[in-house]
């Protein structure tokens, strides 16, 4: 008996390291739009308390949401979709305006100040394993 404990003590021990990192999400907010608008973005600081990256996102307003990013080159603002968003261990990364962001396209609807954007991003640990993180960003 005292054999099977000690093996199933092991085996948890296993599982909760082979999970991937937990994210905190703060000040999550989706820049609300007008009506003939299709696309928006959404923003907010990511920690993640062991080295991840986002690797896919998802919106039940948008027909496509992508992770983006906004950088200078050659003195043109250019904006283009990432693979993945490292998150190195215990660093806050921000997505805001001009930067990195999550990219909703192909609205279903207006999203109107006040409004709760439902977001899911996919974050993959160290570990090759991947969870969600559910998010409710408020439309500003």
């Amino acid at each position: 008996m005292r054999l099977l404990l000690l093996a199933f003590a092991l085996l948890a021990s296993f599982a909760a390291q082979a999970q991937s990192p937990v994210v905190k999400i703060d000040d999550p907010w989706v820049r609300a739009t007008v009506a003939p608008q299709k696309a928006t973005g959404a923003f907010m600081q990511l920690t993640s308390a062991k080295p991840a990256k986002v690797v896919a996102a998802s919106s039940p307003v948008a027909a496509v949401v992508e992770i983006h990013e906004m950088k200078m080159d050659d003195g043109v603002m250019k904006m283009r979709a990432v693979d993945a968003l490292p998150l190195p261990a215990g660093q806050a990364v921000a997505l805001k305006p001009g930067s990195y962001h999550v990219m909703l396209m192909g609205l279903k609807a207006p999203i109107k100040a006040g409004e709760t954007v439902p977001l899911t991003l996919t974050v993959e640990g160290e570990d090759k394993q991947r969870t969600t993180v559910e998010i409710k960003a408020q439309a500003r």
